[in-house]
């Protein structure tokens, strides 16, 4: 089953400056991350995101669009990046999400819906033949 390991963390929050040991050691961590995911088989995809900065949105409300520079919301955190993952079940996800090396912030973890195909088999909704 696939699940999406959504990363939201403040962005204004101070972090380790680039060029030093601590932000290499954060870089590292990561790195390393994502390489166990990868070597375990369970990594579908992943990205870190641009910070909301630049970020537009297209909200949609009673069938006209409005493009807004912009988050689509005001929150303490924002969305930084994901991994999506496919394993068993909810407690694998849940052991991968507790390995996050996420400082401070929240990992969200959320089934992939699922929906029928033309024959009724269920499909990951957005997903390949290749995947």
């Amino acid at each position: 089953m696939q699940y999406m390991l959504i990363i939201t963390l403040d962005e204004n929050a101070p972090g380790p400056l680039e060029g030093t040991p601590e932000f290499d050691a954060d870089r590292q961590s990561w790195t390393d991350y994502t390489r166990e995911l990868m070597q375990s088989g369970v990594l579908v995809s992943g990205a870190s995101l641009a910070p909301t900065t630049t970020a537009t949105t297209v909200r949609q409300a009673a069938g006209a669009s409005t493009v807004i520079d912009g988050p689509f919301a005001e929150s303490k955190e924002q969305f930084a990046g994901y991994y999506l993952i496919d394993v068993p079940d909810l407690d694998a996800a849940l052991d991968w999400a507790k390995k996050v090396p996420l400082g401070d912030g929240s990992i969200e973890v959320r089934p992939v819906s699922m929906m029928p195909d033309a024959e009724g088999t269920p499909q990951v909704v957005g997903a390949s033949e290749a995947s």
